[in-house]
């Protein structure tokens, strides 16, 4: 099976199973490609200035290499999706905000698809915008002053994940609580996924990650040895 390519932020904080960054998480063949000094400060909050080209060079190297699609280990990449999309040939999704707009029209119209991100404060209208999702799509993050924040944006080493679980999860429970037509989260942090079915069994509603179009992406084509992932 031809693999998925993954554009890697330069980090050195711990990837556990269900993180993006882990080849463990898939069921399918992955090969990642790190972009050098696309650090998380860089790319959430300088909004990848001066990296977009490394990410499209990037993208041409995993294509080269026989990778059938490619994400993003950052949803943040979303301002960029047309470049990257269109610097190679097959498919591209930079974050799960690109989910939004579907779910939209999955759910009933009464409620909202609401996102959990790794910055509410850098999370701007323009992201969602790339995205296609809606302007008054309910938007939450965790504490800018805890361990997430610390090890995650903060690229550090070592960290206290069990702090971060609870961290993550308390952060979707206060969106939840703030808007009660919630019918579904995305979480835009690729790191989130490790929390995913905590964050749903706390909220009550469906939870959806890059990951979920990561799998959509790599679908294997009818007939194809071994059948659908």
């Amino acid at each position: 099976m031809r693999p998925l390519g993954i554009l890697l932020l330069d980090t050195r904080f711990p990837r556990p199973v269900g993180d993006l960054g882990n080849p463990a998480t898939f069921a399918y063949p992955t090969v990642l490609k790190r972009i050098p000094n696309a650090s998380p400060a860089r790319v959430i909050h300088d909004r990848a200035a001066g990296l977009v080209g490394a990410f499209c060079e990037g993208a041409r190297e995993l294509e080269l290499q026989g990778c059938a699609a490619l994400v993003t280990s950052c949803g943040f990449m979303v301002l960029h999706q047309q470049r990257l999309a269109s610097a190679v040939s097959i498919p591209v999704a930079t974050s799960s905000l690109l989910l939004i707009p579907l779910l939209k029209a999955l759910f009933p119209t009464e409620r909202k698809i609401g996102v959990l991100t790794a910055s509410a404060g850098a999370l701007s209208a323009a992201h969602l915008a790339a995205a296609g999702a809606p302007a008054d799509t309910p938007v939450g993050g965790v504490r800018g002053d805890g361990e997430f924040a610390r090890v995650i944006v903060g690229n550090q080493p070592e960290g206290d994940f069990a702090r971060i679980g609870d961290e993550v999860v308390a952060a979707a429970q206060a969106l939840k609580g703030a808007h009660a037509d919630l019918g579904a989260l995305v979480l835009e942090c690729t790191n989130m996924r490790p929390y995913l079915e905590a964050i749903r069994r706390a909220c009550g509603v469906p939870v959806f990650d890059l990951l979920d179009l990561a799998d959509l992406l790599m679908r294997r084509p009818a007939g194809e040895a071994g059948g659908a992932v």
